[in-house]
């Protein structure tokens, strides 16, 4: 009786009291113990009012529907393809929608609504790889900022991709503790390309120095990102920078002078193909024809055989780095040795030493850094101790 009342009421109320009146019918459904034929009717009412001409109406069911697991179905469904004001608080909180509804929901909707499904609390991988596919940089950052968006390594991959030239994609990604290296790495090569873009259009640097300045810089990071590394992780970074042609000998190189010694082994065993056990073995020994075998098998030129050699045999007898600071900066005593070992070889190659030497500068700035540094902190430290206390 209320239900053909409520039919009969709403052909010449105002919008804004239908919109009322049928958020008090889709409040009834979900919580008053109606008879099955009173909850029919209620349904068939709530049905009708999918086609009122206000969205007032229709955002009344929404806002009513959209946390309820026992909500319509259809009534949901049809209020997520509705127009954004009123499918966005549904396609943000439904648990009605499956999956398959959210991608094809993204794959066709606006900016607002992609940034709504990418806010939904429990995000499964399909629906953030959709996103990370075809949305917009804004649905991207909302994706990234979800701490319950299941994320698998190809959609940070193709966030990247498309947005990583974008200060605030890359802002928010780099404070990830758990963001794969490689994916870190690849966020870092975006930003090193937008600086010298940006230098070579202001012309405070040639295109061939900003392209080597921006290398070395990159191949700093790398070693940066690289001693945090770990297992699996490591594992798809050397991975990562083998298809983009970064894993360079000059790469490992820097990367055994800064004594990173794991990263110059998962290299040679992304390069050679050999086990890791297998190449653990023959750097152990340190030199000799199986060292040169395997630098050989992993593709090096056979010009830096001997640099490699020499890092090996100086970083045994100086130790290995303990922490994760000193394995990121080149280790001046281990650069010296190295250059002045090749230096004095009958096959050093030009290139070679050319490396080596800015190698050498760059460890002698760093070591003045970091003492620079330390007397600055001892000289502070000295000055609060002794300032005298306020009577």
């Amino acid at each position: 009786m209320i239900v053909r009342q409520f039919i009969s009421w709403i052909r010449h109320a105002p919008a804004g009291e239908r919109a009322e009146a049928t958020r008090a019918l889709a409040r009834a459904w979900l919580i008053s113990d109606l008879s099955p034929e009173d909850r029919s009717a209620a349904e068939g009412a709530l049905l009708m009012m999918l086609d009122d001409v206000s969205p007032l109406v229709r955002q009344a069911m929404a806002q009513v529907f959209s946390r309820s697991a026992r909500a319509p179905a259809a009534i949901v469904r049809a209020l997520a393809a509705d127009q954004p004001s009123v499918a966005l608080p549904v396609l943000e909180f439904s648990p009605l929608l499956i999956d398959a509804d959210l991608v094809d929901i993204v794959a066709t909707g606006d900016d607002a609504v992609q940034c709504a499904i990418a806010r939904r609390v429990r995000l499964p991988a399909a629906v953030c790889a959709a996103i990370a596919e075809v949305g917009s940089p804004a649905a991207a950052l909302e994706l990234i900022e979800n701490p319950r968006a299941e994320l698998a390594p190809f959609s940070w991959d193709r966030i990247v991709e498309r947005h990583g030239h974008l200060a605030a994609i890359r802002e928010s990604m780099l404070v990830l503790e758990d963001l794969p290296a490689a994916t870190r790495l690849a966020l870092i090569a975006k930003l090193s390309e937008t600086l010298q873009q940006f230098v070579v259009a202001r012309r405070w640097l040639s295109a061939d120095r900003a392209a080597r300045a921006v290398g070395e810089a990159l191949d700093r990071s790398t070693v940066t990102v690289a001693a945090r590394s770990r297992g699996d992780d490591m594992r798809a970074l050397m991975q990562h920078l083998r298809a983009t042609s970064q894993l360079t000998a000059g790469l490992i190189l820097r990367a055994l002078l800064s004594g990173n010694r794991e990263l110059f082994e998962y290299a040679l065993v992304e390069l050679s193909g050999l086990p890791q056990a297998r190449v653990a073995s023959l750097l152990h020994e340190c030199g000799g024809p199986s060292l040169n075998a395997l630098l050989a098998r992993a593709g090096l030129p056979q010009s830096t055989f001997a640099a490699f050699r020499a890092a090996l045999e100086a970083q045994h007898e100086i130790g290995f780095v303990g922490s994760e600071g000193g394995a990121v900066r080149l280790r001046r005593l281990m650069v010296e040795r190295v250059l002045t070992r090749c230096e004095t070889g009958a096959d050093a190659a030009a290139p070679l030493l050319i490396l080596l030497r800015r190698f050498a500068t760059e460890s002698a700035r760093e070591e003045a850094s970091a003492f620079c540094g330390e007397l600055i902190a001892e000289h502070d430290e000295h000055a609060w101790q002794n300032e005298p206390i306020a009577a």
